[in-house]
């Protein structure tokens, strides 16, 4: 039986959207974020800057998760040019979160999220 190799970036979502557009509006979503932002920041155990972005390292609880997953929500209403990644050990050990994007998203994470 032949079977073809596959690639992680068979595995990645891909973001249509190359254009760096903030569509964050609203004072409650933008408080949300904030709030969230915080929270997050505090948490980071590890940081690694990759090509397009950065991948953080946090705790394998539950309570990091729900957080990330809000994240990800408020982030997507905004700024759809993100393309995000989770991976979670099954042995709540960590929680990697990757944020990328397109050329720009980069220093946007850096200087706009501060992250």
């Amino acid at each position: 039986m032949d079977s073809e190799k596959i690639t992680k970036a068979t595995h990645q979502a891909k973001n249509e959207s190359g254009e760096l557009n903030c569509k964050l509006t609203t004072r409650e979503l933008q408080e949300r974020k904030r709030t969230v932002l915080r929270s997050l920041k505090a948490q980071i155990v590890e940081k690694k800057e990759l090509e397009d972005g950065y991948a953080f390292k946090y705790p394998g609880t539950d309570k990091i998760l729900d957080e990330l997953i809000e994240f990800i929500k408020t982030e997507r209403a905004c700024c759809n040019f993100f393309v995000f990644g989770l991976s979670i050990s099954g042995d709540q050990s960590e929680t990697w979160l990757k944020l990328t994007g397109p050329e720009g998203a980069k220093k946007f994470i850096s200087t706009e999220l501060e992250l």
